[in-house]
């Protein structure tokens, strides 16, 4: 080998390198997308309710306090995991009544406390929000969060 490089094996060197690892950015970028779409998200259950839950969440911003699977404030509890905590996972219904009774119950007026803002949701959209955090429950997410307080 010589002591000198060249400008040709630089070249070389810089071209093999960045294609090289272009190649593996769009290997991890093609593997990402199918295990979004093939193994993490549940597309058999995902409903126009659960999209309905989704769009609520959004519209009422539930994310600027809440956090759902490690992303948003975190001001009040994370949400990913709330179904399997107070125990409705498996009945749609037990799941709309519990949610339903809690945003209802909002706030509680306890001095110093932090408090849930009414929103003064219909019926439908408290069981369409309660369809999209089962949903999410239901997602692989390898372990998160961390502990079932959430």
């Amino acid at each position: 080998m010589r002591e000198v490089m060249t400008k040709s094996m630089a070249r070389n060197i810089f071209y093999g390198g960045s294609l090289f690892f272009i190649i593996i950015f769009l290997g991890l970028s093609v593997h990402s997308h199918f295990y979004i779409t093939g193994t993490s998200s549940n597309h058999a259950e995902l409903t126009e309710s659960v999209a309905a839950g989704k769009r609520v969440w959004e519209d009422k911003a539930c994310i600027n306090c809440h956090t759902i699977l490690g992303e948003g404030a975190y001001f009040a509890p994370e949400v990913a995991n709330v179904m399997t905590r107070w125990g409705v996972l498996d009945d749609p219904d037990a799941a709309f009544e519990t949610l339903k009774g809690w945003m209802e119950a909002m706030p509680t007026g306890i001095e110093g406390r932090r408090q849930m803002p009414q929103f003064n949701l219909t019926d439908e959209e408290i069981r369409d929000l309660a369809n999209f955090l089962i949903w999410t429950d239901k997602i692989d997410a390898q372990d998160w969060p961390p502990n079932d307080a959430g």
